[in-house]
Order: structure tokens, then sequence, then C-alpha cells
């Protein structure tokens, strides 16, 4: 992989030696003034909201603003890094500074992919990308393969899970330097692990954007989002700023891939739409190596995702299946308020389609929200779909951010956790799972005055939807021990419980990459099958050229007899269960193509 200099239409960038270029869109304002290392400069006016200015012998670390007509000094919208919080001067930036030592990394192939998705802030004591490079090689031991890094652009205060950023283009310094997370991608790849980056393209958070008053068009006032005005994407200097940021972190980061939040909120009525237009430039300009992209979209669609007959991938890789968490989170714990209750009725059957076929909706009508939602996924491979059975979202939309082993139990959480991954899917572990964390993942923030108050109440009414907490039970999601809650305890590892989960998870892992990970290589969809279900049990299979795979499971009360799956199991959970009691898991495997 050669490492190379992302070239941005907006923001600082060398040109020659210590020559900077700035440059911003500011359409809304008559001048602009580049304050450098406490300098003023008037820049030059380019046309249609341009302001550009080249400084000579700008070394690297030099602090600048922008300077408005009413005096206010604002930071660079596409800012490399901050001297301090999302207010503060912005710093220019060496992108060639940091020397890789893994410079040769070829990425790893996307069928083989076991997802850990974790918070920088909360995985480790120190919060920051130094601390977590020391857990990266119990990843590996594991048998993770890539990391899933929460959203790091910097966002209003110290604290907050990343996606209310501001600054798309610069790491969050409460985490580290612009190296620090090149050093901690560095480390992976040399480890074996590639690193995926979660990325907000649908909104920008309240603290610290100030694209309103530089140039208002960069929005669509009469078009809202549930977190404000939608971004105006068919507008080429605002298109220019988001179809970059990919490009950018990929390029210049040496990210393996990323993750698309919300996309079903990206509303753009050009041609192509921003996301086909983002996946295909990706597909273009990187080449040489996988790189793996993933979307979230609550509306259940695949054309985004298509596959050409050789299974090459021309946009984005795969979809977060958001229906098999929903339907499994009911299955397991009952709940079917808010959103669950699409699942409500017969869960096992929504699991078990989601298994089979990919969505659990392909069309049919949402109780929850009385439209009909989805389409035909059954020609998608199982590799289209990335399954968890939590991840930062379900844990921290619940008032006590309460894991699912808080909820369903340890017994129940093991058998839906040898699901996961002994399916064909793509599974996503969020951190701490692998070792049954107990502690909670809560919505935390670091907002002031007003802010805060709005963001306080209105996170508490939030739950009359959710799960039905009184106000009373919502933690502040402002104050500091809310955060310190959330993070990791490392010292579970330590104890006979925390060894138990760990040799388990280790155990699964082994066995997916034995024997699940070489079925999906070829496989090109329609292998999935719903062959029975009853209340808390079910029975799924799939075919591949090289044989039926078979999965019966069991969480109700009572003990069935064995199922008749054709094969050899391969793993049987409880380990001496020769029937399928209460909380239990078959899966075999039958060789040969004859099977089809």
């Amino acid at each position: 992989m050669q490492s190379k200099h992302f070239f941005k239409s907006w923001g600082a960038e060398y040109v020659d030696g210590g020559r900077v270029r700035f440059r911003l869109w500011a359409s809304g304002q008559q001048q602009i003034v580049l304050r450098l290392n406490g300098e003023d400069r008037p820049m030059r006016a380019a046309g249609d909201g341009w302001f550009e200015l080249e400084v000579e012998g700008v070394q690297p670390g030099a602090a600048y603003q922008y300077v408005l007509a009413d005096g206010m000094a604002v930071p660079d919208p596409a800012s490399r890094a901050q001297q301090g919080d999302v207010n503060s001067p912005s710093l220019v930036v060496d992108p060639n500074s940091y020397v890789w030592q893994n410079a040769e990394w070829q990425g790893r192939r996307w069928e083989e992919t076991v997802v850990y998705e974790l918070h920088i802030g909360t995985f480790t004591p120190e919060g920051t990308f130094q601390a977590a490079i020391a857990k990266l090689p119990g990843l590996v031991e594991l048998g993770i393969t890539q990391i899933e890094v929460m959203p790091v652009s910097q966002f209003g205060g110290n604290r907050g899970w990343g996606y209310d950023g501001v600054l798309l283009y610069a790491p969050h310094v409460a985490y580290g330097t612009p190296d620090d997370f090149k050093a901690f991608i560095d480390a992976a790849h040399g480890l074996g692990l590639s690193v995926v980056l979660d990325i907000v393209l649908n909104h920008f958070g309240p603290e610290g954007n100030y694209l309103p008053k530089l140039s208002p068009e960069f929005f669509h006032p009469e078009r809202m989002t549930p977190w404000g005005n939608g971004i105006a994407y068919d507008r080429a200097a605002t298109r220019q700023f988001i179809t970059e940021a990919p490009l950018f972190w990929l390029t210049e980061y040496h990210l393996d891939g990323l993750r698309f939040d919300a996309i079903d909120h990206i509303h753009d009525s050009s041609e192509p739409h921003v996301l086909v237009e983002i996946a295909e430039r990706i597909r273009a300009e990187i080449a040489d190596r996988p790189i793996h992209l993933t979307t979230e979209d609550s509306r259940n669609i695949i054309y985004l995702h298509p596959r050409d007959e050789a299974g090459n991938l021309p946009r984005f890789t795969a979809e977060w299946n958001d229906d098999l968490h929903n339907a499994a989170h009911v299955f397991a714990t009952g709940e079917t308020h808010a959103y669950y209750r699409d699942f409500a009725e017969a869960p096992e059957k929504w699991v078990a389609r989601a298994l089979a076929e990919g969505f659990a909706y392909q069309g049919e009508t949402s109780a929850h929200s009385g439209e009909a939602r989805g389409v035909d996924s059954t020609g998608q491979p199982p590799a289209a779909f990335v399954d968890f059975i939590q991840n930062h979202d379900q844990v921290g939309n619940r008032a006590q951010g309460d894991r699912l082993i808080t909820l369903a139990g340890p017994d129940r959480t093991r058998v839906l956790l040898g699901m996961l991954l002994l399916s064909p899917h793509i599974p996503l572990l969020f951190m701490g799972e692998e070792y049954g964390e107990t502690h909670p993942f809560l919505f935390f923030t670091d907002f002031h005055g007003d802010l805060a108050r709005a963001v306080r109440e209105g996170r508490a009414k939030e739950f009359s939807g959710h799960s039905g907490h009184d106000k009373e039970d919502v933690p502040d999601p402002n104050a500091l021990e809310t955060f310190t809650r959330s993070k990791l305890d490392w010292q579970k590892l330590t104890t006979e419980e925390g060894k138990s989960w760990l040799r388990f998870t280790r155990q699964l892992l082994l066995l997916r990459h034995q024997a699940i990970v070489p079925l999906l290589a070829n496989a090109r969809g329609g292998e999935g099958e719903v062959v029975h279900t009853a209340p808390g049990h079910f029975i799924v299979r799939w075919r591949f050229a090289e044989g039926v795979l078979s999965m019966a499971l069991n969480i109700s009360e009572r003990t069935l007899p064995a199922p008749e799956l054709p094969g050899t199991p391969i793993f049987v959970w409880p380990a001496e269960a020769t029937t399928l009691p209460p909380n239990s898991l078959i899966v075999c495997f039958a060789e040969g193509e004859a099977q089809r």
C-alpha cells in the first residue's frame, strides 16, 4: 500500500515544501481573514463563494482560524486537527509526518471478517488511541479479524459517542493526535487486524458547527433530519466536502473500510445519488487492496449492495442487519416496546427468517410504523449481512445501558452468541461481549448550559417510547459518572466467570474460521431455508456447494427431542447434551455437493 497525501478541496493543504494553501467555502460571507499564528491575512475571493490564500514557510502545528466580517474567529470546517475543542484554532498538519511500519499491508478478505466494535473513550481506562494498542494482541488471540472504531471526528466536549461530530476530517483531540490514530491502525495491521471507521455523513453535531454561518447553502432549511437541517448534497461545494471525507480517511489513515451511519437520512435528489458516487469512487480510486464498506439503513434495501456474476462489489459490501438483532432481542427477553413491536408475534420465526434470508421484513407492514418496509433479500449472499446480538446503539439506547447478559441471563446469551458466531452471516461483537461484560454502555455527552439541559430532558422524554422507564431512571448524559460507568471492566478477565466466557468465545471463533469461513467465498445467495419453528425453538439450514450447514436452537423451558440434522455435529451446547434441552444449540455440517 502506497502512503499518499489526500489533497482536499477544502482546508489547509501543503502544496510545495512549506507552502500551504488555505481554502474555504463561505458563500454567506463577503470577506474572510486568515489568522495564522496570531497574524491576520486577508483571503482572496475566488468566485462562487470560495476564499483562498497561499502562505510560504508554514510549519506543521501552526495554529489558524478564519475571521469573519463581524470579528468572529472560527475553526476550519475541514481541519485535520484541533489545538483544543471544536471551537479552538485548527492546526496545520503534515500528512506525511507519520512513518508507517506496516505500509505493505494488503488487507483481509471480507468473508473471514469477525467485527469487534469499540469506542475509543471507554475501551480502556485512559480512553486514547495509544492505550488501545495494548489490547489488540488479545483480540487477535481471540479470533477477531476486524476492528470497527466508533466515530472519531471531533465533536463538542471531551466525551461522547462520536455521532455528533462537527469537524469531519479531524480525529477527536481527547483520543490523541492524527499520528496517534495512525499508530493504532499501523499496530493493528502489524498483528493482522483490519480497521474500519464508523463515519457520519447525515448530519453535524450541535456544538462547534459554524457551517450555517459560513455557508447557509450547505444545508436545506426545508429538509429536516432527527438532528437538524438536512445537508444539501446537491450543491457542488457541499458534495466535495462530503464525498472527499471517506476517501480522505481510507487513504491518509490506511483504513480498511468504513461503516456509514444511518444512511436512510441521507436524502439526495442528484444523479448519481451521493452514496453511489462515494462507493463507486472509492472502488475506482483504491483498487490495490480490499476495502469493506458497510451501511446502516432501517429501510432494508439492497440496491446499494449489488454483486456481479463473479461476486465483485461495485458499491457497498454489506448491510448492518438490525432485523436480526431486534428479533433476537424479543426472542430472548420478551420485550415488545417501541420498534420491538415488529417482532412481538412468534419472534422465533423472525429470527429464523433473518438467519436464512437476511432481512426479516421484506415488504411486510411494520406494526411499529404502520408502513411497509424492506425488499426481497433472498438473493443476497450470507456475507452481505452484518449480524449482532448487541451493539452500541441497541445497548446505549436503553435508559440504563443494559447489556443482553443482564436482560436475558448468561445461559440464554451464550446460546445466542453461538448462533451469531456460527451462522454464515458476518458477525459483530460489541466490546466486552467476549468475556461477558456486565458494565453498561450508557448514552453520554459533554455539553454545557442550555444544550446540556436540552439533551438531558430530551433523553429522559425519549424513554417513554423505548423502555418504559420513569424520567428519574435515566442517567444524566452530561454527568462524568455516566461516562465512567460505561468503561470496560478489564478486571473481569481475571475472574473464573470472565475466563469461562473468553474460552467459550474463542472456541466458537476457532470453529467459525475452520468450518464456516470456507463456505462463504463462493456463496451467491439463496442458500438459506427455515426448516422448523416453534415457541422458543427453530431449525435453519443453508445449502452450499461444499455441503449443508444446519442449526437447531432452543431457548424455551422445555426439553425437545434431538433434531434429525444431516451430517456430523460440529458444535453442541451444552457439550454433553443428547437432546435439545433449554438453552441449547446444535450445529451440523453434511459435506458434499450432492446435499443440494
